[in-house]
């Protein structure tokens, strides 16, 4: 009797869970990207395991008499070891000052098992999806990060040590750069003035040759007299400009390639407006990449190039992959990319990693809306929800630096290219959204159309080169290593450490700063599997690359001259487009 009338009160909140859902539906108007929906749903699951919500209770009560038994002795003197040690890369609470006064100790100290706390539970929560799961922690820990001690001047001791030592001066200055911020609409992370492209950033020499409504191309000034046969075709992704792959000559990815004998021809895509509002996917894949492929190989007189994506490049590139493998088959002819590249690539959208919270029909609804008045999605809303994915870096920080410590925005080459923004058009936007990232068709065998042709992946014979970075949260590594096994050709995965920019932007450097992972990944599913079987190497990426085009961009010959009779140059790199605001 006392076992059936546990599993009644057990099924009644299950119901109401249900209910919640439905009701919850009604109201996504009010809720678009599902946050209420998360939290109730999350709340009414925990009321229907009462005996798992009473385990997760007791473990908060007891950790919280350690905490003050703890914050007793270290106020004594009898305890110097912190009760919850703060992880290497949360800078937040790095500083000796947090340390040095028992009171701001304890509170830090409460604050982060709490934080750890809860995010745990809404991640074991019973009896919900992983998705809804993870939405829950993914906003709770939005409003955490928010109210963390270090986030305001009298429970942050490093600011208020600024300000003493400062006379004052660092709380005048943080109310200055506040105002200056509020005037750009902005919370700025870089001084803007410190930099011009073409004169400190994308210097590379070279020309455009080739311009439409879409893109510029780019072709660089050879280096060496002789190059490859076959030259390289970067294709850029459009969330942000290209000269990412040429920010200083130390940096460049461009002249690292022209250095070792290539080619290299890059797309610099121009940043619309609401007058293009038109353009499609399939538009930046044929007026775009393909057409760039086409110039590269009437200039250099090279039947076949080799294709690099990178991002979003390079998932429009796995699409054109695609596409060409069906075309030329019907044609009976070699497809004119003869190997390619993915440089942190998303193809399989199942896992996207943290913006997948983003990902909802509710939350695409409410961006078509949006789009659809303006006609694009600014770079400046895309920039907030990708920093949104990683807030302490990319928000508080600069929140506490300017305002609280009174500090001036750094000149850093990065973060001007990352706040150098671009704008999506809104047919490629809704259309990119909807068949990727929700319905993740582009895995599926004939799963989108493009181009008149329904594209399969498994159709890609030429072989593959793949990049993934480790702490990669814009396309998580283990999600780009799944194209491995959607292709038919040979591919070598190499996973780099570091992020999406810094494990790509990853020059050889003396003694090596990073290192990498490398080796055949041919048809595995297994990411882990395959990392545990690769050696660990010190260095750079780059020089492995090069070594692997080597063997396949062909002989070496005379380096061709810029532009061609077909196609004349047109300016100077960096180009007209890549100017536009």
């Amino acid at each position: 009797m006392r076992e059936t009338k546990r599993r009644r009160l057990t099924a009644l909140p299950k119901a109401n869970v249900g209910r919640a859902a439905s009701q919850a539906g009604r109201i996504n108007a009010f809720d678009p990207f599902g946050i209420g929906k998360a939290f109730a749903t999350v709340q009414l699951a925990w009321l229907a395991h009462p005996k798992e919500l009473t385990d997760a209770s007791i473990r908060l009560s007891s950790a919280l008499q350690g905490w003050v038994f703890h914050s007793w002795n270290r106020t004594m003197g009898l305890e110097n070891e912190a009760w919850v040690p703060v992880l290497g890369q949360d800078e937040r609470f790095l500083d000796p000052e947090w340390e040095r006064n028992s009171g701001f100790s304890a509170w830090r100290q409460c604050y982060l098992f709490y934080t750890h706390w809860l995010e745990q539970t809404l991640y074991d929560t019973p009896g919900v999806s992983k998705t809804e799961r993870r939405t829950a922690a993914f906003w709770a820990r939005q409003w955490l990060d928010a109210i963390a001690p270090s986030n305001f001047l009298l429970t942050n001791p490093v600011a208020l040590k600024t300000l003493v030592e400062s006379g004052g001066k660092s709380f005048l200055q943080g109310i200055q750069n506040w105002h200056d911020d509020v005037k750009v609409g902005d919370l700025q992370m870089v001084d803007r003035s410190a930099f011009a492209v073409g004169k400190d950033l994308a210097t590379t020499p070279g020309a455009v040759v080739f311009r439409n409504e879409l893109m510029e191309v780019i072709q660089y000034t050879p280096t060496t007299d002789q190059v490859h046969a076959l030259p390289i075709v970067i294709i850029a992704p459009w969330i942000n400009k290209f000269y990412i792959l040429d920010l200083t000559p130390q940096k460049s990815l461009v002249r690292f390639l022209l250095d070792n004998g290539f080619s290299v021809f890059v797309t610099s895509w121009k940043n619309p407006t609401a007058a293009l509002s038109h353009l499609t996917f399939d538009d930046y894949l044929f007026k775009g990449a393909l057409a760039a492929i086409d110039v590269a190989r009437s200039i250099t007189g090279a039947p076949q190039v080799h294709a690099v994506g990178y991002c979003l490049g390079g998932t429009a590139l796995a699409a054109l992959m695609a596409w060409l493998n069906k075309e030329y088959d019907e044609r009976r002819e070699d497809i004119p990319v003869a190997h390619w590249t993915l440089l942190a690539s998303l193809v399989d959208f199942s896992r996207p990693g943290e913006i997948e919270v983003f990902v909802n029909e509710s939350a695409i609804a409410t961006v078509e809306n949006i789009v659809s008045t303006r006609g694009y999605l600014s770079g400046r809303a895309l920039a907030n929800t990708f920093r949104m994915l990683r807030p302490n870096s990319l928000i508080w920080h600069y929140f506490v630096h300017r305002y609280l410590y009174g500090e001036s925005v750094p000149a850093l080459n990065v973060l001007f290219w990352n706040m150098d923004y671009t704008r999506l058009p809104r047919a490629m936007h809704v259309f990119y959204l909807r068949e990727f990232y929700l319905r993740n068709k582009l895995v599926e065998k004939n799963g989108v159309t493009l181009g008149g042709h329904a594209i399969d992946l498994s159709r890609i014979a030429q072989p593959l080169y793949a990049v993934g970075a480790h702490e990669d949260h814009i396309a998580p590594w283990r999600a780009t290593f799944r194209t491995a096994s959607l292709v038919q050709g040979p591919v070598r995965y190499v996973l780099s450490s570091s992020g999406h920019i810094f494990g790509i932007i990853n020059p050889p450097v003396q003694p090596p700063k990073r290192e990498y992972w490398a080796g055949d990944a041919t048809h595995m599913i297994d990411a882990k599997a395959w990392r545990a079987r690769q050696p660990r190497l010190f260095g750079s990426w780059w020089e492995d690359w090069v070594g692997w085009l080597d063997q396949r961009c062909g002989p070496l010959r005379s380096a061709v001259p810029v532009g061609s009779s077909t196609y004349p140059t047109l300016c100077a790199a960096p180009g007209s487009y890549v100017h536009e605001t």
